[in-house]
């Protein structure tokens, strides 16, 4: 463990932001940098609790007292490779994770908790920066060839697991840079894209292959790829939004999040956009952002770069608690989370219900139709449902709207029609063990369990990549659990 007293010497304390007014300008990182024995007084705040409740709150299992006590023992060398032997992309959890870790932190019973994520972005950034982190290509090639769809965190996940233990790995992604959604969907302020190409030159180093503008489904046979390949993994993400029951959502002016944020990163990158595609600018104008997740955020952030008028961002559900109910503990707590994109500007407004989007005669949009709604419990059946509260109806002046109400499913069209594989009653792709109703097909990430976080995808693909290798090698390659640590790692059996 670290420090036995860490946690009554010092409180939790992280990077300060960037000033507003500058980060508001530009699309790099918004925190400053936090110097390295600072993060090692965070590490000893990790407390010799008993039993670690940040292990099960984290999806992947991490081992946070054990690379906190390296931390602290400034071991940066041992740290990384406890932590990477759980998480192949630190760096990209460590900056857009919400900490389910640090919602279970024993500690944070009565005190604020560890800032774990806060040390899993450090530990990553030294190593690096040390040389710690470095490419580790298998020793031996097994000679089976594996496809993965899809190079989003899933995607990459399990291409990283599979390419270890000597498995021939190609990457298919339809887009022309690989990322998935952490290259699409997340704002360079949150995660600047230089991580993903410094983590994908190692992945290549290491022997994985990547195709981009490779559609399967569409310009990929995946049926040829079937005959081809001796097992696939599909991690394309689940991709069709979730619509909003209002009128009038065909007016100009009303988009998806998604396609406003892919269009904007774009444009950060350099890239043209495709001809014919309509630029989605919020420059000068009155925005209204429906959702109030983690997307609709990234909008309202990206809407202040672009220089909008004015911000409002709304959510269907009531407006949560301040406070952390501490019967949640160790569970995830619904309390009101504010962003650093809410730091910046614009309002926010809760248990309000979009009616109807209204337009000019240009068909082009002009204001929103709103109304508040009332939220109680049904004591019949234990669940919570509204009603629209009468002469609540307003009119907000709007010219450009954003649908954030996240994902229904994966698209069926295409690779999923063509490989014939059974889907769930959400419309996912159906599996029993990652494996789905073709046998050499397995399916993890959104794809599989619906959308999640970055960490579950991360997940997903290890596990996915676990139960592929066992359907490939049978005997000839065992999962075992390290004697230490009680992580999963991939080994040969002799």
């Amino acid at each position: 463990m670290a420090d036995p007293k860490g946690f009554l010497k010092y409180t939790r304390e992280l990077p300060a932001t960037r000033p507003v007014q500058e980060r508001i300008h530009d699309y790099e990182e918004f925190y400053e940098p936090f110097a390295a024995e600072k993060t090692v007084e965070q590490a000893s705040r990790c407390m010799d609790c008993g039993v670690p409740f940040c292990h099960s709150g984290c999806p992947l299992g991490n081992i946070i007292p054990a690379f906190n006590d390296a931390v602290y023992q400034e071991d940066w060398e041992e740290a990384y490779h406890i932590l990477s032997s759980t998480n192949n992309f630190p760096e990209f959890t460590g900056r857009i994770c919400p900490a389910p870790c640090e919602a279970a932190c024993v500690l944070g019973i009565n005190q604020p908790p560890v800032a774990i994520e806060l040390i899993e972005k450090s530990i990553v950034e030294e190593a690096f920066a040390r040389g710690y982190a470095r490419p580790a290509p298998p020793a031996e090639r097994t000679g089976k060839l594996v496809a993965i769809v899809g190079s989003g965190p899933a995607g990459l996940a399990a291409a990283a697991q599979l390419n270890k233990v000597g498995h021939r790995v190609t990457v298919f992604e339809k887009a022309d840079r690989v990322g998935g959604l952490l290259r699409y969907g997340i704002p360079d302020f949150k995660l600047e894209k230089h991580l993903i190409d410094r983590r994908l030159a190692l992945l290549e180093a290491e022997g994985i292959t990547f195709r981009l503008k490779a559609q399967v489904g569409v310009n990929i046979d995946a049926l040829e790829m079937l005959n081809r390949y001796d097992a696939i993994v599909l991690a394309g993400g689940s991709t069709v939004p979730r619509p909003i029951a209002a009128a009038g959502t065909e007016l100009s002016g009303v988009h998806f999040a998604m396609d406003f944020l892919e269009q904007n990163n774009r444009r950060v990158a350099g890239d043209e956009l495709a001809a014919g595609t309509e630029p989605i600018l919020a420059t000068h104008k009155n925005v209204v952002v429906i959702g109030g997740g983690d997307t609709g955020a990234d909008c309202v952030g990206t809407s202040h770069r672009q220089g909008a008028a004015s911000v409002l961002q709304l959510e269907i559900m009531p407006k949560p608690d301040t406070e952390r109910d501490p019967w949640t503990w160790p569970n995830w707590p619904m309390v009101l989370r504010t962003s650093t994109s809410h730091e910046e500007g614009g309002s926010r407004d809760w248990a309000v219900m979009t009616k109807a989007f209204l337009g000019d005669e240009a068909g082009r949009l002009r204001a929103i139709r709103l109304v508040r709604l009332h939220w109680e419990l049904d004591a019949q059946s234990g669940h919570y449902g509204f009603q629209e509260m009468p002469g609540t109806e307003m009119e907000v002046a709007c010219e450009l709207a954003f649908i954030a109400a996240g994902f229904l499913h994966p698209q069926h069209e295409g690779m999923l029609a063509q490989l014939g594989v059974a889907l769930d009653e959400r419309g996912n792709v159906q599996s029993n063990n990652y494996q789905t109703s073709q046998p050499k097909v397995f399916a993890a990430g959104d794809m599989r369990r619906g959308q999640s976080l970055v960490v579950w995808a991360i997940s997903e693909g290890r596990e996915a990549a676990r139960a592929v290798d066992a359907f490939l090698q049978k005997n000839s390659q065992t999962w075992l659990e390290a004697k230490d640590s009680g992580s999963l790692v991939l080994a040969p059996t002799h």
